[in-house]
């Protein structure tokens, strides 16, 4: 589906006509370059291929130096493709913001935020077991059992323990644009959306 890439830029909060007030998340969406029109001819599939964020020369590989170089740009940081653009796209032209209007439904992917190594109960929220008193030996916040020992002797596939939690892959849909403001390329969306303040998202119409 047709979208755009941004950075998330915060969280804020805004009124809206009814005097309610609405917290919102400010992405900084495009502009966004096209770098590659692909269709079904040459490709195999129709997609658009879009890039956002400045990144040095110096550190871009020479065939991706070569690739922006057609599209008439400087070397990006992001380069993510999407389908079904309402308007006729060719190489070199900027997507903007403007492609979504207030009040438009919408859908944000981007990587979580990472918590590292942790226990059960941030994980997977266990309860605990029992209380702290009446003899308890500092069980409250373990896993518990892992299974029986007579069979099948090991620990089965997608039993819950203790691990690396966050930096994941993350969508979330339905969610509303609240206000566009295009010459500062910032989209506010209702809601919070994952990842870290400066975290590349894409938001999908």
């Amino acid at each position: 589906m047709a979208g755009i890439i941004g950075k998330k830029v915060g969280m804020t909060s805004i009124f809206d006509a009814e005097g309610k007030n609405i917290p919102c998340t400010v992405v900084e969406a495009g502009p966004c370059v096209v770098t590659q029109v692909k269709s079904v001819g040459t490709d195999g599939y129709e997609a658009i291929q879009l890039s956002f964020g400045e990144k040095k020369e110096k550190n871009t590989s020479a065939p991706m130096v070569g690739h922006f170089k057609k599209a008439n740009t400087t070397p990006k940081r992001e380069v993510i493709e999407f389908t079904d653009f309402e308007q006729e796209l060719a190489l070199g032209d900027v997507v903007k913001c403007d492609i979504f209007q207030e009040g438009d439904f919408c859908e944000v992917v981007g990587t979580s935020k990472g918590k590292g190594f942790q226990g059960v109960v941030k994980r997977h929220n266990f309860g605990g077991v029992g209380g702290s008193t009446h003899g308890q030996h500092d069980r409250q916040r373990a896993p518990g059992s892992l299974g029986a020992s007579s069979w099948p002797s090991r620990v089965m596939k997608g039993m819950r323990m203790a691990g690396h939690k966050g930096n994941s892959r993350v969508k979330l849909q339905n969610l509303v644009i609240v206000k566009v403001l295009p010459e500062q390329n910032l989209l506010f969306i209702k809601g919070a959306i994952p990842g870290h303040k400066g975290s590349i998202v894409t938001v999908l119409k």
